[in-house]
């Protein structure tokens, strides 16, 4: 059981950082407000595009990961 957790954790933890390093960074920032953008309709309701499905992956991935160290601690 404990190997199995062990594997589990190695396993979630590479997918974690994966998905954290594959969604695009949010560097607009203060160069944005001095040059204005404008929302379209498709980036207010992205519901199946790539970085929102990273994002699902990514917080779905992290709660793993604290359920597994969470079983580890308790094994």
């Amino acid at each position: 059981m404990k190997t199995f957790l062990i594997v589990a954790q190695v396993v979630i933890a590479v997918v974690l950082v994966a998905s954290v390093l594959l969604q695009p960074s949010k560097t607009e920032g203060f160069g944005n407000v001095l040059s204005g953008s404008v929302d379209t309709f498709y980036s207010k309701n992205k519901p199946k595009t790539a970085e929102t499905v990273l994002a699902r992956v990514t917080i779905g991935s992290a709660v793993l990961f604290a359920a597994v160290a969470i079983a580890l601690n308790l094994v």
